[in-house]
């Protein structure tokens, strides 16, 4: 690969790393809406690297706290490294689809920044399910946590990803902050590769949990599609907050698959 090559997938990850978490980036860091959109190709590498972190302060924290409480820390970095991205979005989504009847309803709930019961409600269940699996999980040993954690954090991206090129974006995309990452499909390439980061992650959890891996996958397939044609039926499409309940929805059931099967 020669120098220009290695400078531009390095932007596209440096702005992955910008728009998807917290995570300082140097301060010359190119960007435009094609870099951008060029950048969901690392969507998953992403969760490998949410995933870690979250693996890594779990690791840490238990060696001198209790397990439950190292799993919340874990927890509480997770959402600071991403500045809460996609519970945001799960809460939003919540909110909407309760509150909302016809379509034109849920989709200006959806665009309130104020959190309702049904998104409150939704979160909390979300991150006291995600809780409880993680604590189950941690029980098992320090490398059933770690893989699982890491599979969960890339795989519910990939989910997110993949279903941006068979579903339509349903709000104003001039005016949305989703624009570049919807405005164009990824190249094969591109794809191939955000599935081998993904698949890496199911491999490195399969040699500890083979029926975990592969059943997570295929739960978390399945439900994440499920709920996106269901939202195909409600709103005629996805908006960028429910791609982030798409998130917390597959990686909170590849969990459930792991609890179920180690």
């Amino acid at each position: 690969m020669n120098k220009w090559n290695l400078e531009h997938e390095r932007s596209l990850l440096l702005n992955a790393l910008m728009f998807y978490t917290r995570i300082r980036v140097p301060k010359d860091t190119p960007y435009s809406p094609e870099l951008l959109n060029q950048s969901r190709k690392y969507f998953t590498t992403i969760g490998l690297i949410v995933g870690g972190i979250c693996a890594i302060t779990y690791l840490l924290a238990a060696t001198i706290l209790p397990l439950n409480v190292a799993v919340l820390l874990s927890i509480i970095v997770s959402i600071l490294t991403t500045g809460a991205f996609h519970e945001d979005g799960f809460a939003d989504t919540c909110d909407a689809l309760g509150g909302g009847w016809q379509a034109e309803q849920v989709l200006t709930i959806m665009k309130d920044s104020r959190i309702g019961t049904y998104g409150t409600v939704g979160l909390v269940l979300m991150v006291g399910l995600k809780f409880l699996l993680l604590c189950h999980i941690a029980a098992l040993g320090d490398w059933a946590f770690c893989l699982c954690v890491i599979a969960a954090h890339t795989i519910s991206r990939q989910h997110s990803s993949r279903l941006i090129k068979h579903f339509n974006y349903v709000q104003d995309i001039d005016k949305s902050k989703v624009k570049p990452i919807a405005a164009a499909p990824l190249s094969k390439r591109a794809e191939e590769f955000s599935w081998f980061i993904t698949l890496l992650s199911a491999i490195a959890l399969a040699f500890y949990a083979p029926w975990a891996a592969l059943v997570g996958m295929i739960v978390s397939y399945w439900l994440s599609t499920r709920f996106m044609r269901y939202c195909e039926r409600r709103v005629g499409g996805y908006t960028g907050d429910i791609l982030g309940a798409i998130q917390q929805l597959g990686e909170v059931s590849f969990l459930l698959a792991c609890v179920a099967l180690i």
